[in-house]
């Protein structure tokens, strides 16, 4: 049963995963966004601090960059991160490296971490499928830890849930006119051929 409960978990992670993939890669200009003459870039990054509790409380610190689409309708963002997290009482150091994904403003982020665990006599490797919310700087995730199996070492959180707060202290922001810019050449080159029959 719990293994059948864990597949289920995966699937809903990976399919919201290729659905917002495949809807920002594949789709057609349908939307308003694509007929607007410009977007904002935005691109934040900064350290996070966070809390993590499974079976065991962990804190966390670490470094994370997202890239922002900002446009009237379907905004999406894209972050990576790294860090690590310790978990004190048990003497557990771990290490993340991952990537999230939010199509729109207020829907659900999807994404994964490669992660390490140690207890510094043995060694934990794997993956964790997430799925979250965010809201201003702070993140809210949920997930499990597929890791390998190492002797008695298991003071580690497998199900877990997440809190992190991202401290922005760099932006850049950019604005995307090569529609408008598009829109500009090809007004030119009606008037032009305009001219021409004129002639």
């Amino acid at each position: 049963m719990l293994k059948i409960k864990i597949l289920v978990f995966i699937f809903i992670c990976l399919s919201g995963s290729v659905w917002s993939f495949s809807d920002s890669i594949f789709a057609l200009p349908k939307t308003m966004s694509e007929r607007k003459p410009f977007q904002l870039n935005f691109n934040k990054s900064g350290p996070y601090i966070g809390v993590q509790r499974g079976k065991y409380w962990v804190g966390e610190i670490g470094f994370e960059k997202q890239f922002k689409k900002v446009r009237l309708v379907n905004p999406y963002t894209h972050a990576f991160h790294t860090g690590f997290n310790y978990n004190l009482i048990n003497n557990v150091l771990g290490y993340d490296l991952g990537y999230w994904y939010q199509r729109g403003r207020f829907n659900l982020t999807f994404g994964g971490n490669l992660v390490m665990r140690t207890n510094f006599d043995q060694t934990r490797v794997g993956i964790a499928p997430v799925i979250g919310f965010k809201l201003t700087q702070f993140h809210i995730q949920t997930g499990y830890h597929f890791l390998t199996r190492a002797g008695n070492f298991t003071e580690t959180n497998q199900f877990f849930i997440s809190l992190r707060f991202v401290l922005i202290n760099e932006r850049d922001l950019s604005i995307d006119r090569k529609k408008k810019d598009k829109k500009k050449t090809d007004d030119k080159k009606k008037s032009e051929s305009l001219f021409k029959r004129d002639r």
